[in-house]
């Protein structure tokens, strides 16, 4: 297990995007209980999952896990992040508008307490001490244990860390950003990475499979397909399929799946508390959990680095 602060979650997460999208209730009821009985107890949603599919109004992800806690009797030693400022109907970081959405997180995943409530994006319309004081308001009240950033540039991190600290408030300790091995520049060369550990904040960074690219399921002489092809069609280049080489090179070489590969090399990262992945199937649980165990050779590590230079 690690920390992040007063929280002991284990070093990989299970993003629940999927959760009542690409995987059905009972789908992610199976996900959700494989990745416990496995060891892992992080779980990671946010209130505007899954807005993008037609018909649907934010809050499913949230609701299918709500379902799942209720049923289990170790509900207590599970860790939930859920997010809000970007639901598309209750979009941003006003001080009600906060209040709000996190009656509806709560509500829906049946919590009196989230565990880790994110701030899901910037908002430069709401002065940071005004919504930052919202957040230390609900540590204080006991409605949420912390809070953390997610989709903040490192200058806008420590910008939110003064003034917390100026005005007294609760200080984040979390901090998620997209990062795998086919998009590094933004914690690596625009220094959020060094932000955070100046600060010492845990990174808990998304996308770790590059929305499935970095589990070798797409050939370079075929489209993307399926629910997450325009967010694939971004890696699916020839910069990003050498990235794929190393990757299977390194799998075949310790024979694991390319998935395991790509996230021990994120968990093996400076300052990464718990890379976050998601599967639409159990099957895919086991690839996903070994890399909680698995670590890379030095020289591995090296292979893999120098193969995704160009995303650094």
């Amino acid at each position: 297990m690690h920390r992040i602060s007063t929280l002991r979650v284990s070093p990989l997460c299970l993003g629940g995007n999927v959760f009542g999208w690409t995987a059905d209730g009972n789908a992610s009821d199976a996900i959700l209980d494989a990745y416990v009985e496995a060891g892992g107890n992080f779980i990671d949603t946010a209130d505007s999952y899954s807005t993008w599919v037609p018909g649907h109004r934010g809050g499913e992800s949230e609701s299918v896990i709500g379902g799942w806690l209720r049923h289990r009797s170790d509900k207590a030693t599970v860790v939930v992040a859920t997010k809000v400022g970007k639901h598309p109907v209750h979009r941003g970081l006003r001080p009600a508008n906060i209040k709000i959405c996190l009656d509806g997180s709560r509500r829906r995943l049946g919590l009196e307490t989230i565990d880790l409530y994110y701030a899901h994006e910037d908002d430069p319309h709401v002065p940071t001490a005004e919504w930052l004081g919202v957040f230390d308001q609900l540590v204080s009240a006991g409605d949420i244990r912390h809070y953390g950033l997610s989709n903040f540039t490192a200058e806008r991190v420590a910008e939110v860390v003064g003034v917390a600290t100026a005005e007294g408030f609760a200080l984040p300790v979390a901090v998620q950003p997209q990062y795998n091995l086919v998009h590094r520049a933004e914690v690596e060369s625009a220094g959020l990475g060094a932000v955070c550990a100046e600060h010492h904040l845990a990174l808990v960074p998304y996308y770790g499979l590059a929305a499935g690219f970095l589990t070798g399921k797409y050939a370079r002489d075929e489209q993307p397909h399926g629910p997450r092809a325009a967010r694939v069609r971004s890696y699916a280049t020839e910069a990003g399929f050498d990235v794929m080489d190393a990757v299977v090179g390194v799998a075949d070489e310790l024979g694991i799946e390319p998935a395991t590969v790509a996230l021990a090399w994120l968990r093996q990262q400076p300052g990464v508390t718990a890379p976050i992945a998601s599967v639409s199937s159990v099957e895919q649980v086991p690839a996903l959990m070994a890399a909680a165990e698995v670590r890379l050779s030095r020289s591995q590590v090296h292979r893999l680095t120098k193969a995704s230079a160009a995303f650094a």
